[in-house]
């Protein structure tokens, strides 16, 4: 909520002009508290178990993900992460180093879901783990060890007033977003070569955002944000329990039979032979890999359809307003408005317990130290305020000219959500950490969950989910006009 900065782990109003802001620097005491959290930055190295033995550790490359791994107030915590765990207890039971006081380590290196192949490729991981189907693409580059889970079935999935599927065939001619790196987007190419060979229109897929893991796309199909994607059917059915407007399509699978395991570079033996050892007792159908499929589908913050017909009606009624006031201070009004949308449902009736008030749930005194009056009543005021904050994050903490636009945005989001002193912790965390202290996702993101826990994790991630759905509602807008123009009406 704008106004109150988190500073030194409290949230206290504070004066908005440059000189009261805190210092664009850590002081040395906050210099300390980043560097007792650095995570370690593994050189890329390439070989067999015999080297993992010899450097005493095991490096597992993971998607960042609230299944798979994540990062929570300092607490490791994931499917992957209590597999991980579970395989270093293994190696140090069944193959020890000869030292009593040696021991196995396993490192854990989160990456975006596209970078989990090639970091592997490069060195910079041993293994690759986060829920991967063995297909024929993927086999021509890398190793799977035996299946965790041998019979995984890819399904459609629907949301509230999602198309109705009664058979595959009604899947002709509809958009399926799916990620270009998922097995989905092969198997999907592969059903509309089936599609063309009995003259159906094929199926239109649509490339989801490689930051966004199945889950979110769960998630904003169950919201209606679009209106289908494909996961994992226990995948899907687990995520079911919480996002209760899932319809999971099981009666005509994308592909059945698939083959999920950890992936490892070619001509690894040593490795294989030892993971294919410990996967014997923990594939789902043993006890802990049945323990493991039931954990970790914990509440997440919801989504809501920021482009139902109500909520675009107030889109389209504020949409000049943003455009107006992302223009002044260089902002993309689109993802100005998914703020708009997580602070207040672009409602400028919106009145918080704290007192913040309108579309960008300001306090009026906030309001005031930046130079605008009004904010009670004015939508326009309200959000120019917004914006005029936001820029003063933007122009004292995020000043390095490679930072992109949207990244700069994201990461005043972040400041503005958890204050202008853990945003610098959370980029020199980052930066120590071998991470991008100039881009959110899967860089920044990882040091703020280590620091803080998810809160400003799940704020920022809402605000781009809805950034992708305006965006795509602005793309079938023009494609409509366009239509309409062709078609001289």
């Amino acid at each position: 909520m704008l106004g109150l900065l988190a500073w030194c782990g409290w949230s206290v109003a504070v004066s908005l002009d440059m000189d009261a802001l805190p210092p664009a620097q850590l002081s040395p005491a906050e210099e300390s508290e980043v560097d007792a959290m650095v995570l370690p930055v593994p050189p890329a190295w390439i070989g067999d178990l015999d080297g993992m033995r010899a450097r005493r550790t095991v490096r597992i490359l993971v998607p960042y993900s609230k299944t798979f791994y994540m990062i929570d107030r300092g607490q490791q915590q994931g499917v992957a992460y209590e597999y991980g765990k579970a395989f270093e207890a293994w190696l140090n039971a069944k193959r020890p180093l000869g030292q009593q006081s040696q021991r196995w380590q396993v490192m854990f290196i989160p990456v975006a879901r596209n970078e989990l192949l090639p970091k592997l490729l490069a060195g910079y991981g041993d293994i690759a783990a986060g829920g991967l189907t063995q297909t024929a693409g993927r086999l021509q580059t890398v190793d799977f060890t035996d299946p965790i889970y041998s019979d995984a079935q890819e399904v459609f999935v629907t949301g509230k007033g999602g198309p109705k599927l009664a058979r595959i065939e009604d899947l002709a001619g509809q958009e399926v977003y799916v990620r270009p790196s998922s097995s989905y987007f092969e198997h999907l190419v592969a059903l509309n070569k089936r599609f063309e060979a009995r003259g159906l229109a094929p199926v239109k897929v649509m490339p989801a955002n490689e930051n966004l893991e199945t889950e979110d796309l769960l998630q904003m199909v169950n919201a209606g944000l679009f209106g289908i994607t494909v996961a994992d059917h226990h995948i899907a059915q687990l995520w079911q329990s919480l996002y209760s407007d899932l319809v999971i399509h099981d009666g005509f699978p994308l592909n059945q039979g698939s083959k999920l395991g950890w992936a490892l570079r070619k001509n690894s033996p040593q490795l294989k032979t030892a993971l294919n050892q410990f996967g014997k007792g923990h594939k789902v159908g043993s006890e802990f890999g049945n323990i493991m499929l039931r954990r970790f589908f914990k509440n997440s913050k919801r989504v809501s359809n920021a482009v139902s017909e109500a909520e675009m009606v107030k889109f389209n009624a504020l949409v000049g307003l943003f455009e107006k006031h992302a223009g002044t201070y260089d902002f993309d009004h689109l993802l100005l408005m998914a703020q708009g949308f997580q602070e207040s449902q672009l409602d400028q009736r919106a009145r918080s317990q704290a007192g913040a008030v309108g579309v960008m749930q300001l306090l009026p005194s906030t309001a005031q130290e930046v130079g605008v009056s009004g904010v009670e009543t004015s939508a326009d005021r309200n959000i120019e305020a917004g914006s005029k904050y936001l820029r003063l994050i933007a122009d004292t903490y995020l000043t390095d000219p490679e930072i992109t636009p949207v990244n700069r945005l994201l990461l005043s989001f972040a400041g503005y959500n958890a204050g202008p002193g853990n945003l610098m912790k959370f980029r020199r965390l980052a930066q120590k950490s071998g991470l991008d202290p100039n881009v959110w996702f899967g860089n920044v993101e990882q040091a703020a969950a280590r620091i803080i826990g998810r809160e400003t994790v799940d704020y920022v991630g809402n605000i781009y989910k809805y950034y992708v759905v305006y965006k795509l509602a602005e793309q079938k807008a023009r494609e409509r006009k366009a239509a309409s123009v062709m078609a001289g009406l």
